[in-house]
């Protein structure tokens, strides 16, 4: 349908939509105004100054500066030091950062401040040069602190498909980290999902290096806007484990690995100017990342232009030596990881202290690669203002602010995805009875991830680690499913029945359940996850999973629910896709929230309830079965069903998926640069669209490209693309994109990135398995692409009117 333009413009809002701004160097000393050039001869001039031993301080670390001993909290932790509060001889020569301050343990705000501000005072002046450490914390899902507000997981930041809400949010995260003396969150994450049984798929922004990077960088700008430093890891290849374990290898070659791997951090870096890098635990074809110069060094700082520090992941230095075994000991392993480009050992000192001496002392490891992360490490603590009065701290601490809350609802509702609907949803009218259904109804717990504090410590839902039982405080107020929605349909009965725990569930527990369905009008029942850490949930840092079904028996629950006739609506809250078994045949609805936060249970009712449109678009697939292969879109025409092959990888729900509850007509999208273009050169193409229907709605316009024929097997298609386009009924809008064709580039057979003559299709769509139209163009010529000099954006102009 062609929509003709009216003579009397009703409402017209333009907006421009593209990467995050680039920002300059990090500066926030109020009390210094040197530039970045100056700071770096002030630090240089330092590090001739000191010894050994203040050198290696600068590179070292310790844990729990602020709070009593939190206990293990990891397998292999208690290989490493670190230990309570560290006494002046600990700090004889200074100390490079204090970790997790108020992550380890619950921390009152105001006397955490307090007493974080004491300990900077006490490392100030036992160091010679009056330098204070870098404060570091998670802030994954949030500052990780008790009482802190809890946002979605970043799986559900990549169903908003939204980078100024993430960009918004994440100052938000950083502004609260400053107000009690934190200088460096370590997030975002940009791994790329491979295999969605990875336990920390919900720490991922999706399946897609493109929206990966687009939203990582939002983030990275967001957080250090807020003068934080973002900590963008796990650099590179983690999640591409063997069988998605964690830790597991990772055999990628050197074009997928750069390809998509590598490609979100090249955004995050060059775009975004990330400040801080941690290298992955895993070993990609062998070499640690760790230890891997060429990762670190090479491309990071030679290809990229990074100048900010490489902090290890925690205990990942020794790990070279105890878990890789490539290095005979922990001055090897000191050796191994500073030669590389690791600048600051986390969390605890152990490689970088006595036994780096010992190594520099040997003549194992150059002094001047010694000198170079400490210079590193002391020009962004000037950036900082770290050699400055320490000020005094917070008489009053907000850790949950009014501002903080509204924006975890807004990032809940845009992230929550409708896959299915037989028009039950939205309940405008609250039927009379009401069953609730599933175990992840009825707990508060279910709605957050793992790097959220409550979850994150084994100690706060021991009582019910199974999913069962009474929750203790989490700190934070927080509603169940049920809850929510017997507020919002006040107007009907509601029955909760959990049907058995998140990991196991009597044969009496699920008729019950089934039985509350049959004597309701509408049954409504989550299933889904437990996030925890290293096997104390189904879901998080070392829960992975060995296929896609449901934890526990909710798989045989949902069945049972779905035996009764009664109309059912599926909601999943969980922090990986799973296979639904015959729900998306018989269900009335299916809606999906990855992990939504401490505002999540209001978010799902919204949209259950009408009072809120769903906006959210799949950022991974949902596998079909739950024997499902590991497979994402990004694959080439062999890796899609085939006659060759008896197993069908195809997903049930394809990455970009999300319906709405408006209709939306797209008109044929125009090629407005022309049929041809040269080789640096950019392809415009716009499309208009109209809402059709009687609701508000925001359809997500798609933008794919295919390559019909280069000189390496390619992906059927991938992401160069994305608008979020509100419309109120009636109403039209129209998107432009702007794609350079260095996002055509691959990595050819002579290993550079290189754009190369042929024709490519530019394909815009609902999702990636839904195309509304494919436009041609031609490439003229052939180009070589200098390294970290690509374009790495698509510019996106977005105009909605009436017409």
């Amino acid at each position: 349908m062609v929509c003709k333009p009216v003579s009397i413009t009703i409402r017209k809002v333009s907006e421009t939509i593209g990467p995050p701004r680039r920002v300059g160097p990090l500066e926030w000393s109020s009390m210094d105004t040197d530039t970045p050039a100056e700071k770096a001869e002030r630090a240089a001039g330092l590090v001739k100054r000191m010894t050994l031993e203040e050198k290696c301080a600068q590179l070292a670390s310790h844990w729990r500066g602020v709070d009593a001993d939190a206990g293990d909290m990891a397998p292999h932790q208690s290989e490493q030091t670190g230990g309570t509060a560290p006494g002046d001889d600990a700090l004889a020569h200074g100390i490079g950062q204090l970790t997790r301050p108020f992550g380890s343990a619950l921390v009152d705000p105001v006397e955490g401040a307090a007493r974080l501000t004491a300990l900077q005072r006490r490392v100030r002046a036992n160091s010679r040069f009056g330098i204070a450490a870098i404060a570091h914390d998670e802030c994954l899902a949030g500052f990780m602190a008790h009482g802190a507000t809890v946002f979605p997981t970043a799986l559900a930041w990549g169903a908003t498909f939204d980078p100024d809400l993430v960009q918004a949010m994440a100052r938000q995260i950083g502004t609260t980290l400053r107000s009690v003396g934190i200088h460096q969150g370590l997030a975002p994450v940009l791994d790329v999902v491979a295999d969605s049984r990875w336990g920390r798929t919900e720490e991922t922004m999706g399946e897609d290096p493109y929206l990966t990077g687009v939203l990582g960088t939002a983030y990275v700008t967001g957080i250090q806007d807020a003068g934080v430093i973002a900590t963008v890891k796990h650099f590179a290849g983690y999640s591409a484990s063997h069988a998605a374990r964690n830790f597991g290898p990772v055999n990628l070659g050197p074009r997928q690995f750069t390809e998509t791997y590598l490609t979100p951090f090249e955004m995050a870096v060059r775009l975004g100017r990330a400040r801080s890098v941690m290298p992955s635990y895993a070993a990609n074809d062998g070499v640690p990342s760790h230890a891997n110069i060429r990762l670190l060094t090479g491309i990071l700082r030679e290809e990229w232009g990074f100048e900010g520090t490489v902090v290890a992941d925690y205990f990942a230095v020794n790990f070279l030596n105890s878990l890789h075994g490539v290095a005979a000991d922990r001055s090897a392993a000191a050796g191994l990881a500073l030669d590389a480009g690791v600048d600051v050992e986390l969390p605890g000192v152990d490689c970088y202290g006595e036994p780096l001496l010992a190594a520099v002392a040997a003549g194992a490891v150059e002094e001047k690669t010694l000198d170079r992360a400490v210079e590193r490490v002391l020009t962004q603590k000037l950036e900082l203002g770290l050699l400055d009065e320490i000020p005094d701290p917070p008489a009053d601490v907000d850790l949950d602010p009014p501002e903080a809350r509204a924006l975890a609802a807004e990032v809940a509702r845009k992230s929550i995805v409708l896959l299915a609907n037989d028009g039950t949803l939205p309940l405008a009218e609250a039927p009379a009875r009401v069953a609730v259904l599933g175990p992840a109804a009825g707990r508060r717990s279910v709605m957050l991830g793992c790097y959220s504090f409550p979850n994150h410590h084994d100690r706060v839902d021991d009582a019910a680690a199974d999913g069962s039982g009474p929750e203790p405080d989490l700190g934070i107020a927080i509603a169940t499913l049920a809850e929510r929605l017997a507020v919002d349909l006040a107007g009907a009965t509601v029955e909760h029945v959990a049907g058995g725990s998140i990991l196991d569930a009597s044969d009496a527990e699920i008729a019950a359940a089934a039985n509350a369905a049959a004597a309701a009008d509408i049954a409504v029942i989550a299933v889904g996850d437990r996030s925890g850490m290293f096997g104390r949930g189904t879901s998080g840092e070392g829960c992975d999973a060995p296929d896609h079904s449901l934890p526990g028996r909710q798989a045989d629950l949902l069945e049972a629910v779905l035996d009764s006739g009664t109309p059912t609506v599926v909601v999943v809250i969980s922090g990986r896709p799973y296979a639904l078994g015959t729900a998306p045949e018989r269900a009335a609805a299916i809606v999906q929230a990855f992990l939504p936060g401490q505002e999540g249970a209001a978010a799902i009712s919204a949209i259950l309830t009408g009072a809120a449109e769903p906006e959210g678009r799949l950022p991974v697939g949902v596998p079909a079965r739950p024997d499902s292969p590991p497979a994402t879109y990004l694959g080439p025409q062999l890796a899609r069903r085939s006659e060759v092959s008896t197993i069908d990888p195809t997903a049930k729900y394809a990455f970009g998926h999300g319906l709405t509850y408006t209709e939306f007509d797209w008109d044929e999208p125009e090629l407005l640069s022309g049929p041809s273009v040269g080789p640096e050169g950019t392809v415009e193409v716009a499309v208009r669209v109209r809402n059709t229907g009687d609701r508000e709605g925001t359809e997500v316009v798609q933008l794919y490209l295919h390559d019909p024929v280069a000189s390496t097997v390619r992906p059927v298609q991938r992401l160069v693309g994305f608008a979020r386009l509100p419309l109120a009924p009636g109403e039209a809008g129209r998107v432009r994109f702007a794609v350079p064709v260095d996002l055509a580039a691959l990595i050819g057979l002579d290993g550079q990135w290189t754009v190369e003559t042929g024709t490519l299709e530019l394909r815009l769509g609902r999702s990636s398995a839904d195309t509304a139209a494919a436009l041609a163009v031609e490439v003229t010529g052939e180009r070589r692409i200098e390294p970290g000099t690509r374009a790495l954006a698509t510019h996106v102009t977005v105009e909605r009117h009436i017409g």
